[in-house]
């Protein structure tokens, strides 16, 4: 192992580094669809099938925000970590 001095060292590519990209790009694609249709159904408040949709959407929102913050903390823990 090091008794060759010609020798490349063993590559360490990194898969959760670019898992973690697509990660965070899917929570910023879902929290932009989630804080869109907020607002396209902010306008018919009145309806009452249009509050239960806006309310699922807000926790659809938090649920993103979450899944955000916890991406953020793991590529945080990863960069941390090497």
């Amino acid at each position: 192992m090091g008794d060759d001095p010609d020798a490349l060292p063993p590559s360490n590519p990194n898969p959760a580094r670019s898992g973690s990209g697509v990660i965070l790009a899917l929570v910023a694609l879902a929290l932009i669809l989630a804080i869109g249709f907020f607002y396209l159904t902010n306008d018919r408040r009145g309806d009452s099938r249009a509050d239960k949709v806006t309310r699922a959407a807000d926790s659809a929102d938090q649920m993103v925000i979450g899944v955000g913050d916890a991406a953020r903390d793991a590529a945080h823990d990863l960069r941390n970590h090497n």
